[in-house]
């Protein structure tokens, strides 16, 4: 069961679109009133709350995490570990009223997606981590995630893992190559193309297949995949929009073509190997779900530990085993070839773990949608989806 398979936020919910998007000013935190007392010295503890199925787990005892475990021994700093992260408006919803009135959240480490990340940043609900004391994350972090222009220099959010928004389908009952993004309109798959009904998840691809820099994407770039999408709705080449129910449509053959996640592919292939995961030509958006730090918590140089922790290539290369998506530490590539184990020497080859280089020179962060924006492109994305 992939993580991605649970509910995923459509980037427009209502605890998130209200706040960040009016950009309510008594919710901003000055960056003087963001740190807390750090107990870390003498406390050795923290508080990581993750989502489910994330992270590695002991084959006889699922309760048991090795990478975290194996933290604990090395530093003597003992992690409560929860998975609460369902959704990420749902998990702003609960941690927002003490953020915005500068209370604890009595969480020390997050992981939530970079869309999402970046209104905290907005808002200042989040700590800068002090790189001088992160040597693995300054070393081994991969150069196309540095530095996304909600954060630059990655100062306050360091990927958990990564991922790509591109195209999967069934190269068998389809009969021919997916290559581009305009090839998902040929006459042939009409009808049998499903889109991702989230905004945030779905707008960077459709923009890149007209050309588009995502990096610096603008409104009437946004508008004009609206209209497009719009036309294809009403001629019903576009079957419908989904969440991540496309797996099942995939799977099962009623569809031939869609947008999908790269770490949902990989677990697709297991079961199906004429499953196609293509980054087009034009290009496919790179996303991270990122480790932030929110304010006034307790452990901040605990957390920063851990998160150098992951960073270690061995470290994050038995994480990789584990979660199947793009690793975020390139070296942890060469750790996982010199296994003596075939099927773990060969994830080292599996470029939705790894990408080679001339997928990587497709790949690009997207520009994100600012506060001002959301609100306005959100109804009319809903509006063409159907929510």
């Amino acid at each position: 069961m992939s993580r991605r398979s649970l509910l995923r936020a459509f980037g427009a919910g209502a605890a998130g679109a209200t706040l960040a998007g009016c950009g309510v000013p008594a919710a901003f935190v000055e960056p003087g009133d963001r740190a807390g007392r750090d107990s870390s010295a003498t406390d050795h503890t923290l508080h990581f709350a993750n989502w489910p199925l994330y992270i590695d787990t002991d084959d006889e005892d699922e309760s048991k995490r090795p990478t975290l475990d194996a933290f604990s021994k090395r530093t003597g700093i003992s992690v409560t570990y929860t998975e609460e992260i369902n959704d990420n408006d749902e998990f702003f919803g609960k941690i927002s009223p003490a953020l915005m009135n500068h209370q604890e959240t009595g969480r020390d480490l997050i992981v939530i997606s970079d869309w999402m990340a970046a209104r905290f940043v907005r808002l200042g609900w989040v700590q800068e981590m002090d790189r001088a004391k992160q040597p693995n994350v300054a070393t081994y972090l991969d150069p196309l995630l540095r530095s996304p222009a909600f954060d630059e220099g990655r100062r306050h959010s360091v990927p958990w893992q990564s991922g790509i928004t591109g195209i999967a389908y069934n190269r068998k009952k389809l009969g021919r190559e997916i290559r581009s993004t305009g090839d998902l309109w040929a006459d042939d798959l009409r009808g049998r193309v499903t889109l991702l009904s989230g905004l945030d998840e779905s707008f960077a691809l459709l923009m890149q297949g007209n050309g588009v820099d995502i990096t610096r994407w603008t409104a009437d770039d946004f508008h004009e995949i609206c209209e497009q999408t719009q036309k294809r709705v009403r001629s019903k080449h576009i079957r419908r929009f989904t969440g991540n129910d496309y797996i099942k449509d995939l799977a099962t053959g009623d569809v031939l073509a869609c947008q999908a996640y790269s770490g949902d592919v990989i677990q697709l292939q297991a079961d199906n190997p004429d499953i196609e995961f293509v980054v087009p030509e034009e290009g496919a958006e790179l996303w991270a779900e990122s480790l932030m730090i929110p304010n006034l918590a307790r452990h901040k140089r605990n957390a920063e530990r851990l998160v150098d922790h992951y960073y270690d290539p061995e470290v994050a290369a038995e994480l990789a085993t584990w979660v199947n998506y793009v690793c975020p530490v390139p070296a942890a590539r060469d750790v996982l070839a010199s296994s003596k184990d075939e099927e773990t020497a060969a994830l080292a080859e599996d470029p939705l773990i790894f990408p080679d280089d001339a997928m990587r020179k497709r790949l690009a962060i997207a520009r994100d949608i600012t506060s001002e924006e959301r609100m306005d492109f959100a109804k009319k994305w809903n509006s063409i989806v159907g929510l």
